[in-house]
């Protein structure tokens, strides 16, 4: 740091200068993540010094994440309808997937412990296709991580997971829209999994499911029958939690996670005292919380309301099949039939995919690659616009036939 300041002229110069060097959205067809909503960043501005940490403080950004919370838990089968199980959905607004998927495992191992299991034995199963924030999870928590096969669809394979289950299982993980494919596992099948292990061998085993892509994606498919038949939220009995991200298909500003219990005392397995703030206690996992992001995921769901985010998704997953319909026009078909707005376009050898994400790249686009089967992964997200999926089929066309030159 310099003994004296600079001008704010010469702070803006230097702002400038580098936001020049990071990619815009536009050529992006990798990222999970879009530009938020304007709204969104009208709010985010506002909010900027708000501090959910110490939400006395704060009120009225206090009120607006309560908000926030019932509205998504709305959005995914909590606080409608009749009945004992029609209640609210408790949680908070996290940093994203990662501190989301870290908290709900954070929260069932703690409530194991106090019920006597030892920590050393416990393990949680999850897909081989769940993000890599679980690997983070096996290290921060000390528990083991069993990753479950998949069935033909890339979806976890239910016989994978119930071979994993064991007497120190305490937790099974499903995901709503993969990060490589966009699949969406049998939520209805690994419930039932579940409830079968407890009537049958007494065991006591939690259902997640990460919807950190899809929970703002699968809601609004059309038809009723897609509706039913990617159910994967509270809807489901036993599904205990699920996370996930206003700031990818939601259009909020970054950070901007959210996790959800179906049982408010598991919130309280997360709580430590903050005796020197304004609450009693937190039950996040960071201390000081943008209240920031909040009141962007506020504004932008009370501005668009349900029937936006349905126009949303519903351009979205138009463009998709834009695009797959033009990659099958050149030979190129998916690895699997889009579920949601990601689409992963097979070729014939691993090197084959490398070498035409590595052509697109250098002709502007941003891809990515899938692990297994290695595949080109595309991600429509809100910038991208129908000329765009069009300049990209031309840019494919010209890297596929130059491999026939």
């Amino acid at each position: 740091m310099d003994e004296r300041g600079l001008s704010r002229r010469e702070v803006e110069s230097l702002l400038r200068e580098q936001k020049r060097k990071d990619l815009s959205y536009k050529r992006v067809l990798s990222s999970m993540c879009t530009y938020p909503h304007e709204v969104a960043a009208y709010a985010h501005k506002m909010f900027l010094e708000s501090n959910l940490g110490d939400s006395g403080l704060f009120p009225g950004t206090k009120e607006m994440e309560k908000e926030v919370v019932r509205m998504i838990g709305s959005l995914l089968g909590r606080g409608q309808g009749r009945g004992q199980d029609s209640g609210n959905a408790f949680g908070y607004l996290s940093t994203g997937g990662t501190e989301s998927n870290i908290q709900v495992i954070h929260a069932v191992r703690n409530r194991k412990r106090r019920e006597g299991q030892r920590l050393k034995g416990m393990n949680i199963i999850v897909p081989e296709t769940a993000h890599f924030s679980f690997d983070k999870i096996a290290d921060l928590l000390c528990v083991e991580v069993r990753k479950a096969g998949l069935d033909e669809e890339l979806r976890v394979a239910v016989s994978s997971v119930a071979e994993l289950i064991d007497d120190e299982t305490i937790c099974v993980v499903g995901i709503a829209g993969t990060t490589e494919f966009g699949q969406v596992d049998p939520i209805k099948d690994l419930a039932k999994l579940v409830q079968e292990q407890k009537q049958e061998k007494g065991r006591e085993i939690f259902l997640f499911v990460d919807a950190a892509f899809g929970g703002f994606v699968l809601p609004f498919l059309e038809g009723e029958g897609e509706r039913r038949k990617y159910e994967f939220d509270f809807s489901v009995e036993g599904v205990g939690a699920v996370s996930v991200d206003p700031h990818k298909m939601g259009l909020s500003t970054i950070p901007a996670g959210c996790l959800l219990f179906r049982e408010e005392s598991y919130l309280e397995e997360l709580a430590v005292p903050t005796p020197y703030l304004t609450t009693k206690s937190q039950s996040s996992l960071t201390g000081t919380r943008s209240g920031a992001s909040a009141a962007a995921t506020f504004a932008v769901l009370k501005y668009l309301g349900r029937e936006g985010l349905r126009r949303v998704v519903r351009e979205c997953v138009r463009l998709t099949r834009l695009l797959v319909r033009g990659a099958a026009e050149l030979g190129v078909s998916t690895v699997v039939e889009p579920v949601i707005n990601v689409a992963a376009l097979r070729f014939p050898t691993p090197a084959e995919v490398e070498r035409v994400a590595s052509a697109l790249v250098e002709r502007g686009w941003r891809v990515s690659v899938t692990r297994a089967p290695k595949a080109l992964r595309l991600v429509v997200m809100p910038h991208v616009k129908e000329e765009t999926v069009k300049e990209f089929l031309e840019d494919l066309e010209a890297v596929v036939v130059s491999s026939y030159i």
